[in-house]
């Protein structure tokens, strides 16, 4: 009995013993590792603890939600695959690339002179009465919370769905719900495929939804109110009921359009930004330096951001998001060395500001600069921050899914717009109704990076029905190049040093169908619109079919798409004074948006 009870006693201490290890190690594990719960993840499969640095996609991905791959390609190489089924072997993975695109001295040449004039004086014409399309029986759409979303993403929209050319098949975008997040196994090391050589509209929404399930922000050192406040902000966007009838939203338009305006009411209602004070001009906090011209985005944004008494705290414990205003565009006028093909001084600038406000305030350590953002649209931008801010959200008009570290799901695609006045944002705004639209296909402009040499090469003089010039002739205010947009049924949207260009939003503008032809480019607002709905892709590669594919889309869903265009224009416009949904709050809303599904509390 002795020897039993000893053995006992022994037994006793052992695992108490073991208990007060286990218990040391939790604790050590809560207070030191602020970037997610190391061991919790031990316990449950259904959380993916997996920092930024994993590749995409994880191994183990065989759980993500399915979604149905019935696609449209315009690639001269149409397929469908079955319902259900996992498309594993085709996907791509992010992987950072530490290389700029090296082009410093051409792309710094290629400011303004990215049109042929920039006028001033050109009288603005009336927006005329567009022809309505014939409307059809709508389709039904999965409500809110379900695994995916089919391609209209709508259960109503005023101009409904359309027929799809012989061949072809409806692309699917598949939402970022809540049942996706909790569906990805966690990760062990690192998996990783080798990325194609182009990421497909299709592949981002799949990165996208990844993303969302597996990457989250650093955890913040200490709890703030700000983070419940997220944390509640995501359960009400999560949960959005569906929407009944709202004459400013058209569905179709949209990903999920209940999502969007739940989430856009929570931001008008709670959301408030701190703007640092420090910071010289005119690189900081100086936008009338950049309201006109291809980088106004940036000038445009910091104006409305500054004069904005709705959202801006001046108590930064009460911000949600916190604001580097800085102008990409102005660090390049003023600190680029022309000839030397480096911009090393520029991120050394760069990251002395970014050690001045760390070293001055604690909220950047926090978060590790999570909840901070930078609105940025100079094609250097990317590189620029990239090494010392790329914890934080990015606004980027060179959103380039392969280059410069574009994170889905963090960064924001940042619409480049081509500003004329800077006193009438909107003047010329419209294009012709779809009847008096006699070109097929337009393009002009210079001849920035290799792909618009090869544009000109299969198309320029030869055919009547595509417009595709280099640089047009001078005319008074660049007559000839708007007459273009506003005649033109599609207007071409070719790279050129990077995958960004004015024309995207320029074609929105002028109510012309964008034919995107770039390649790992990520259209603005990407969480929110449905882009596959207003706009035609085309990879670099079948440039040679262009006038086939565009030919191949019928008169009744080119009509539909003309008219989604006009339906988004809202979100594409700059106005003196902001006004709901407009571009400035969409800016806003998309970095609010990431931030909002990036929180991870403490």
């Amino acid at each position: 009995m002795s020897h039993e009870l000893q053995y006992l006693l022994e037994t006793k201490r052992l695992v108490w013993l073991v208990a007060v290890v286990f218990a040391l190690f939790m604790m050590f594990q809560y207070f030191e590792f602020p970037y997610g719960d190391v061991v919790s993840s031990l316990f449950s499969a259904s959380k993916a603890q997996i920092l930024e640095t994993e590749s995409y996609p994880p191994e183990a991905s065989s759980q993500l939600p399915p979604i149905l791959r019935n696609i449209t390609r315009f690639d001269s190489s149409n397929y469908t695959k079955p319902a259900g089924i996992l498309e594993k072997d085709n996907r791509t993975i992010y992987k950072e690339n530490d290389v700029g695109s090296g082009n410093f001295e051409s792309e710094r040449n290629a400011n303004l002179d990215e049109f042929t004039e920039t006028g001033d004086d050109v009288s603005g014409e009336g927006v005329e009465e567009v022809e309505k399309a014939e409307v059809l029986a709508p389709e039904k759409a999965r409500e809110p919370g379900g695994d995916f979303l089919t391609s209209n993403l709508s259960n109503s929209s005023s101009v409904q769905d359309f027929e799809e050319p012989a061949g072809s098949q409806k692309i699917p975008v598949p939402s970022d719900n809540k049942s996706s997040v909790n569906e990805v196994p966690p990760v062990k090391g690192r998996h990783e495929k080798p990325m194609g050589e182009v990421v497909t509209i299709l592949e981002m929404h799949d990165m996208l939804v990844h993303n969302r399930a597996s990457t989250r922000s650093m955890k913040p050192r200490w709890s703030s109110a700000v983070d419940q406040e997220l944390l509640d902000a995501k359960l009400q966007i999560e949960n959005a009921p569906a929407i009944d009838n709202d004459p400013t939203l058209y569905p179709s338009v949209y990903v999920n359009v209940s999502r969007f305006k739940r989430s856009y009411e929570l931001m008008e209602k709670i959301l408030k930004v701190y703007i640092y004070k420090e910071g010289e001009k005119p690189i900081f906090h100086q936008p009338q330096a950049v309201l006109k011209g291809i980088y106004a985005s940036e000038g445009w944004f910091m104006k409305h951001m500054k004069a904005s008494k709705h959202f801006v705290t001046k108590k930064p414990k009460q911000a949600h998001l916190f604001y580097i205003p800085f102008s990409s565009r102005m660090l390049e006028e003023k600190l680029y060395v022309p000839g030397s093909h480096n911009h090393k001084n520029l991120v050394q600038y760069l990251k002395n500001y970014l050690d001045l406000v760390v070293g001055r305030y604690n909220f950047w350590n926090r978060t590790g600069g999570s909840d901070h953002f930078l609105v940025a649209c100079h094609d250097w931008a990317a590189s620029e921050t990239k090494k010392h801010m790329d914890t934080c959200i990015r606004a980027l008009c060179n959103s380039d899914v392969k280059k410069e570290g574009f994170k889905l799901g963090k960064d924001v695609a940042l619409p480049e717009t081509f500003v004329r006045s800077a006193k009438d944002p909107l003047r010329e705004f419209g294009g012709k109704p779809p009847s008096q639209r006699s070109t097929l296909a337009f393009f002009a402009g210079q001849m920035h990076g290799d792909f618009r040499p090869v544009l000109l090469q299969h198309w320029e003089n030869k055919d009547p029905d595509m417009k595709i010039f280099g640089k047009l002739p001078k005319s008074k205010n660049n007559k000839n190049y708007v007459q273009y947009m506003k005649s033109s049924k599609y207007c071409i949207c070719a790279k050129g040093y990077e995958v960004n260009s004015p024309r995207v939003v320029e074609a929105i503008f002028y109510e012309c169908v964008p034919v995107i032809i770039s390649d790992n480019f990520v259209p603005p607002f990407f969480e929110i619109l449905n882009w596959e709905s207003f706009a035609v892709f085309v990879q670099e590669k079948d440039i040679a079919n262009l006038k086939n594919i565009l030919v191949s889309i019928s008169q009744k869903r080119y009509l539909v798409m003309q008219e989604r265009v006009k339906q988004v224009q809202q979100h594409f416009l700059w106005h003196v004074k902001p006004v709901k949904y407009d571009i400035f709050h969409m800016i806003l809303h998309s970095i609010w948006y990431n931030r909002v599904f990036r929180i991870n509390p403490r």
